[in-house]
């Protein structure tokens, strides 16, 4: 294992006045500003992220703490020697601290189930809906 995955810094709050943990996931994302107390949360909680990495806009964001992100893929037809769009959807857990918003363009990567239908954890939050 990597030193940087395991690196936990005490970073203290100013609203409590108490220590809470903050640790560095590796895969190069920078940990965000805001802290939270989800215990799903990659960065503040004890969630664990590995696997597959994808970069998808937000199409909802109705659910509690979840949000479903598409991203489009080609497959190739071998019929006609052609490649054809098609669309993935999937949700994924989405911890206060990133909060990410309908339209938003965001970086989820795969962890262990969280529910039935759960597999990912937005890791990143890389622009913003500017309507």
């Amino acid at each position: 294992m990597d030193a940087n995955l395991l690196t936990v810094q005490k970073k203290e709050s100013k609203k409590n006045n108490n220590m809470t943990q903050q640790k560095t996931i590796g895969f190069g994302y920078i940990s965000p500003k805001e802290t939270c107390n989800d215990k799903k949360c990659p960065f503040h909680g004890q969630i664990k992220v590995r696997g597959r990495t994808f970069v998808g806009t937000v199409t909802s964001a109705k659910f509690a703490r979840s949000i479903t992100v598409e991203w489009e893929r080609l497959k190739f037809i071998p019929k006609y020697e052609r490649f054809e769009k098609r669309k993935t959807k999937v949700k994924a857990h989405n911890p206060e601290c990133i909060n990410a918003k309908e339209g938003d363009i965001v970086t989820i990567q795969e962890c262990k189930p969280i529910s039935k239908t759960k597999h990912f954890i937005v890791v990143q939050k890389n622009e913003q809906n500017n309507a």
